[in-house]
């Protein structure tokens, strides 16, 4: 489970490289217990930043990230076609790994303040729910932002009121 949500998330942050952070990083509020860690850029001017919420026994059973990346001036996001993009490697990253995944249609959402998209993925192993992940993404004038979840699936529930915290400290 632990390797499964480390690929997941490998994914995620070099997703939106190809659409290039200003010198305001967003301010995120992440929930008491969980680990947090500013991950290295992956191209320039990129922020990323993850949490992650582990058992009794050390093991990772859920992960958020939040990227922004700076937008090329001129650059028309295509925020639905970069949502289906991801969902779609992240299901065929799950199928190579011996999951099935089904996906909600990507529908409007929020992220802090501003209009998003968003899809939610149920993964299951031989017809076992084992992991849930959601993808939300938004666009402004300057930056692309995703702020990706996932964990197991008791924990992903479990999680529904930090989860909602999260996303409603979100200053972008």
């Amino acid at each position: 489970m632990i390797r499964l949500l480390k690929r997941l998330f490998g994914f995620i942050g070099f997703s939106l490289v190809a659409v290039c952070v200003s010198a305001n990083e967003p301010s995120i509020t992440w929930p008491a217990g969980w680990e947090v860690e500013v991950l290295p850029d992956t191209a320039p001017q990129v922020f990323r930043q993850r949490a992650v919420k582990n058992d009794a026994d050390g093991n990772q059973v859920m992960v958020m990230e939040l990227t922004m990346t700076q937008v090329e001036a001129g650059h028309q996001v295509n925020l639905q076609g970069v949502l289906l993009e991801m969902r779609k490697s992240i299901q065929k990253d799950f199928f190579q790994g011996g999951y099935q995944s089904v996906c909600n249609k990507v529908h409007p959402a929020a992220l802090g303040s501003l209009s998003a998209l968003e899809t939610t993925c149920t993964v299951t192993e031989n017809g076992r729910h084992v992991l849930s992940q959601t993808l939300v993404a938004a666009v402004d004038a300057d930056n692309a932002y995703v702020l990706s979840y996932a964990g197991q699936a008791e924990v992903y529930k479990a999680s529904a009121d930090e989860i909602v915290a999260v996303r409603n400290s979100l200053k972008l």
